[in-house]
């Protein structure tokens, strides 16, 4: 039932949103010339897809996980909309495409061997990784990996339709976040 629900709020979503899209995108062209970003993540089954994200950091910046990267590699506009969490929103095409949910464990790099290996003992990638979900309600992000895999067993064991939205209102009113950046 969910994966109806993300067709639908997605196709939705792009819809309703393409002129904000659209703006968003001009203007990460004019500030970087690559608005786009594109990083190959850990999917359902340990299989690999192409994460879309608009790009919040510089283009030279590494490709570590967002808990590695430095603070001075986010742009100005990068900054606004990793705070806005507008960032996201070329991830509707990811659940549109069927490679992500709105709801699941975030999706992580295929270098990050200790959270792999904690996920994995777990049955985290028994589903499809999400936008949102109780691991960023509750502020755990991926530097903390045993923690991480826990809390996304504990999500996955406990998923119904009615935490589906709850996970998804949640985030839309502000609670959590996203992977932090050192300071």
């Amino acid at each position: 039932m969910t994966r109806l629900f993300d067709i639908l709020f997605s196709f939705i979503g792009l819809l309703l949103l393409s002129p904000i899209f659209l703006l968003l995108f001009i203007i990460g062209f004019f500030e970087t010339g690559s608005p786009i970003f594109h990083q190959e993540r850990v999917g359902r089954g340990l299989k690999p897809f192409t994460l879309m994200k608009f790009r919040s950091m510089n283009i030279n910046s590494p490709s570590v996980a967002t808990h590695l990267a430095q603070a001075n590699s986010i742009t100005f506009f990068g900054s606004f909309l990793r705070k806005t969490k507008l960032d996201e929103l070329p991830q509707l095409l990811n659940v549109l495409m069927g490679d992500m949910s709105f709801v699941g464990p975030r999706p992580n790099l295929f270098n990050q061997d200790e959270l792999i290996s904690e996920r994995s003992m777990r049955g985290v990638y028994n589903v499809c990784p999400g936008i949102t979900g109780l691991s960023q309600i509750k502020k755990i992000d991926m530097s903390t990996p045993r923690l991480l895999a826990e809390t996304d067993a504990k999500m996955i064991a406990e998923f119904n339709n009615i935490a589906y939205f709850k996970y998804i209102l949640l985030t839309v009113l502000g609670k959590g976040f996203g992977d932090r950046i050192v300071q």
